[in-house]
């Protein structure tokens, strides 16, 4: 009991700042729920992180592991790291019963088929459990054969291996036909970007086809914009692809890279961006956001992305400004600095070149804002590593932490938000007013 009670004094940050004692359920939520599974962060490797994932699953109740692996899925827009989670699930008996159900949830892309078997047999091939076979069956019936064609790609799985694997049951002669082709290979080539342009077609024509016919997704657009400019396409068409192009599966900094890549389209793009927030309720009262700009948010969120994690916090900031009725927001690294009160993406601007990004003073700038603000809620958008101790919120606080770092600040009087889902203003919003009907 006494070694315990040493290691809860002595539990620090990477930069040395005192860290809440947490229990595991909390320490697998913290680093599950902005995971990039195996990619490095500033201060740990990606193994580390898998490994600590791994580890902390039998150690948290099944219901719980296999509702955060959705909750990863469907509101944070993690693809592997909820996959991770499901395989470490049918590795213990405890949680095996929840596998089927909830592999099947979690899979949401005909890829992630093959993509969870491969990491089932990461550390060498074995038998399926039949709580896997099951959840994999389920998850076959979502997709129909241009989903199936689009993924159906060389690997070291491949979709025919884990129908072949699974035994999953067609749901009609449709579908039964469909993946006959699967088997024999001859499912019809998918009228994809990829398929068109690597098919050697002119690259203006194919794009601005494939902007008229509507057949690029969310992302897929935002991601080849600026191949888009390169090739001369018609801006209108580009324009109108814009306009109908639907938002709920994109995360705000997308939008914030897209607009880095294609200056001459932003204004285009920051109105995609916001139109999803009209009409929504706004947090009522005076607001601070607190947002860390430190030499640790200056990282890639993956080796071959252009996103850093003061991206995420950038794209909830210009969120939370338009959701909030009263609003201040501030940056912090070595000092805390005062931005200007803009939107969209010169909010974004103003945010990350308002001072050099160094040293984590996120103490210092707690208690700078408790001394000189009157507020109604305190947010902090970090990755909550910090030198010096961390003080409580005067009054409501949120802590929303962007990264997986072992060990963190926000926890006690800090209300603890793991990840980067523009819902989270959604939930502040419902959390305070669930308190006040109860206070």
């Amino acid at each position: 009991m006494k070694i315990n009670m040493l290691l809860k004094r002595n539990l620090k940050t990477h930069e040395g700042a005192p860290a809440k004692q947490i229990t595991p359920e909390q320490q697998l939520k913290r680093s599950l729920m902005a995971c990039m599974l195996w990619e490095d962060t500033f201060y740990e490797d990606g193994q580390s992180i898998a490994d600590r994932i791994a580890s902390l699953v039998p150690q948290v109740e099944p219901q719980a592991v296999a509702d955060m692996a959705i909750e990863a899925r469907e509101k944070m827009k993690l693809r592997h790291a909820p996959l991770w989670v499901v395989r470490e699930m049918a590795r213990h008996d405890g949680h095996k019963a929840l596998v089927a159900d909830t592999l099947a949830k979690v899979i949401q892309r005909a890829d992630e088929l093959a993509e969870f078997l491969a990491l089932y047999w990461k550390d060498g091939k074995q038998p399926v459990s039949k709580q896997v076979k099951k959840g994999l069956a389920q998850a076959f019936t979502k997709f129909d054969a241009y989903q199936l064609a689009k993924y159906n790609r060389d690997g070291i799985v491949k979709l025919r291996d884990v129908l072949f694997m699974c035994h999953a049951k067609p749901l009609n002669r449709e579908q039964e036909e469909t993946w006959k082709q699967l088997i024999d290979g001859t499912l019809p080539a998918p009228d994809t970007w990829e398929v068109a342009l690597s098919a050697g077609k002119d690259k203006k024509e194919t794009w601005e086809r494939l902007l008229s016919e509507n057949k690029l997704g969310g992302l897929a657009l935002l991601r080849n914009l600026r191949n888009m400019s390169h090739s001369n396409v018609d801006e209108q068409l580009v324009f109108a692809a814009l306009d109908r192009m639907k938002t709920e599966r994109i995360l705000p900094f997308r939008f914030i890279v897209a607009a880095r890549q294609v200056p001459q389209w932003e204004s285009r793009l920051e109105k995609v961006m916001l139109k999803c927030l009209e009409g929504r309720e706004k947090l009522p009262g005076k607001t601070v956001l607190l947002v860390d700009v430190s030499g640790s948010m200056d990282w890639k969120i993956s080796w071959k992305s252009d996103l850093k994690r003061y991206d995420a916090a950038c794209g909830l900031a210009i969120l939370a400004r338009e959701l909030c009725e009263n609003v201040a927001i501030y940056s912090f690294s070595d000092k805390v600095v005062r931005i200007p009160d803009r939107h969209g993406f010169s909010l974004s601007d103003a945010i990350v070149n308002s001072q050099p990004h160094y040293g984590t003073y996120l103490g210092a700038a707690v208690k700078q804002i408790n001394g000189t603000e009157k507020y109604d809620r305190l947010i902090v958008l970090t990755d909550e590593q910090s030198h010096d101790p961390v003080p409580d919120p005067r009054g409501r606080g949120y802590m929303l932490n962007l990264s997986s770092y072992t060990n963190g600040v926000g926890y006690g009087a800090w209300m603890h938000i793991d990840g980067w889902s523009e819902a989270v203003i959604d939930y502040i919003n419902e959390y305070e007013k669930f308190i006040s009907t109860t206070d």
